[in-house]
């Protein structure tokens, strides 16, 4: 049934006096537990509304959904307890609660402490916003995780991430973890990096030109995304309550009036112009139907900022609040972060984070061995074998020797499929393996990252669990198109608590 369709029977049920009751999830493992809780859910009133989770706002962790919605839907719907289905959109979460107004909102029990570290908002301080006077009934029943069946059946993952995942649950479990995320709220954090507009140019192949040996693309749409530290600002936001972002925009067609369309609302901007350049765009062209990039145009003045635009981001880094739990750098080398304005940052004292990248615009030339002893750094790779000229030598051995390099408490190196290595400040080595199934896009996943990680280092959170929260926004990131939209922190939790279940 098409949820519209839902809301108007919902409307028209309990105009006739009816008490409607509505259950709301993904329904990929039909278990004892769930047919428990919707029998239980039915027995409250005499018509149960179930809405499925599309698939794209399933947040269970790889390789979930297992099932398309279509056919989840199909399957509960063949449940005895169930009267209407449909499928739903649940981005943001629970938004289709208050839509459909049942009388009731059933969910489960067991589900209660971790429903209120997850969505803190939704089930806690905001409650009422979210479900007005739709009364919330908790169903008893013994507990099956479908997260736990589906591992173990289908074996999600390989053997060596599961014994890591049994050993990380012996340390940690998910309540700790929320804990520990949902206090990183109360961090100051100020933001120095490089703006970038990112446009995805979508595509379709024609055939080859007559005149010239290329292939011609008809243009189909597009999108525009902030990315950048534009993007890094919009992914602390959803776990730090201040955000300040210092950046550069082009003094002709600046796109401010976008940019700030697409900051989140406690992202402080602090714009900078240069008069010799345009805001950075990057216009990537991708073929539409297997989403492959096959071309990217930059629009940039990668040259250094002239000695007058430096001078006014000095003064303001000098003068601004020094009450900033957090620095962060995001140094794209597109020009803006001078060799001044580094010493100016590590001489605001305080904890220092940086990512210093490696792109086709600066290749060699962009290396965090110019950053003298930044306390936290994250990288990926490439960027690290560069910086240590080291081009066989095992990973392990190359993060050792460059965090010494630069003088570092914390390094991290992403190594893609083989997860993530971190260095800690007395040589403490540790391996997290990767956590994704299904990559979309590996666009501003790096940058989701380290938005992540490098509060969760400021909040002196232990190496292995740092590394561990990186891997879960990594392999949420990767499943976004570009920058879209920031990786949220409900998601991580969910994540988490899918993983330790």
């Amino acid at each position: 049934m098409d949820f519209g369709k839902l809301v108007a029977e919902v409307k028209r049920l309990r105009d006739q006096g009816k008490t409607v009751v509505h259950s709301h999830g993904v329904f990929d493992v039909i278990h004892p537990g769930l047919v428990q809780h919707l029998t239980d859910s039915k027995e409250q009133g005499d018509v149960l509304a179930i809405t499925v989770i599309r698939d794209k706002d399933v947040r269970r962790g790889p390789g979930r959904p297992l099932f398309a919605a279509e056919y989840r839907a199909t399957n509960v719907a063949a449940l005895h307890p169930a009267d209407l289905v449909a499928v739903v959109d649940d981005d943001p979460p629970y938004q289709c609660v208050k839509k459909l107004h049942a009388n009731l909102f059933a969910k489960g029990k067991a589900y209660g402490e971790s429903d209120l570290k997850i969505h803190e908002r939704i089930f806690g301080r905001d409650r009422e916003q979210y479900f007005g006077d739709i009364k919330i009934h908790e169903t008893d029943g013994f507990f099956f995780s479908s997260s736990q069946i589906a591992r173990d059946l289908l074996k999600l993952f390989p053997d060596q991430t599961n014994s890591f995942l049994t050993e990380f649950a012996k340390r940690y479990d998910f309540n700790h973890i929320a804990d520990q995320i949902n206090r990183l709220k109360s961090m100051k954090v100020l933001l120095i990096g490089d703006g970038i507009i990112d446009e995805y140019h979508h595509c379709q192949s024609m055939e080859r030109s007559s005149k010239a040996p290329l292939v011609v693309h008809k243009y189909i749409e597009h999108e525009v995304f902030a990315g950048g530290a534009f993007a890094i600002a919009n992914h602390l936001s959803g776990i730090c309550d201040n955000v300040r972002l210092v950046t550069l925009l082009g003094k002709d067609n600046s796109r401010e009036e976008f940019i700030r369309e697409h900051l989140r609302s406690n992202v402080q901007p602090h714009f900078f112009y240069r008069s010799d350049g345009p805001t950075i765009v990057k216009k990537r062209y991708l073929n539409m139907h297997n989403n492959q990039k096959m071309f990217e145009v930059n629009y940039l003045n990668d040259e250094y900022i002239d000695e007058d635009c430096e001078a006014s981001i000095l003064e303001y880094i000098n003068t601004v609040d020094k009450q900033y739990d957090l620095v962060l750098v995001s140094d794209f080398g597109h020009g803006l972060i001078t060799k001044a304005i580094i010493q100016a940052v590590r001489a605001r004292g305080g904890v220092l984070g940086v990512n210093s990248q490696t792109n086709s615009a600066n290749k060699g030339f962009n290396l965090i061995t110019k950053y003298h002893r930044p306390d936290f750094v994250c990288l990926d790779e490439p960027e690290a074998r560069l910086a240590t000229q080291e081009r066989f030598t095992e990973m392990g051995e190359v993060a050792a020797k460059l965090a010494a390099e630069v003088g570092t408490q914390c390094l991290i190196v992403t190594l893609g499929k083989n997860g993530s290595i971190a260095i800690g400040d007395n040589g403490e080595e540790n391996r997290t393996p990767i956590f994704s199934a299904n990559v979309v896009d590996t666009v501003g996943a790096g940058d989701a990252f380290f938005a992540f990680t490098a509060p969760c280092f400021a909040a002196a959170m232990p190496l292995d669990l740092i590394s561990f929260i990186g891997n879960v926004v990594g392999a949420l990131a990767v499943r976004i198109v570009g920058n879209r939209r920031p990786v949220e922190k409900h998601e991580v939790l969910e994540f988490v608590h899918n993983l330790l279940h």
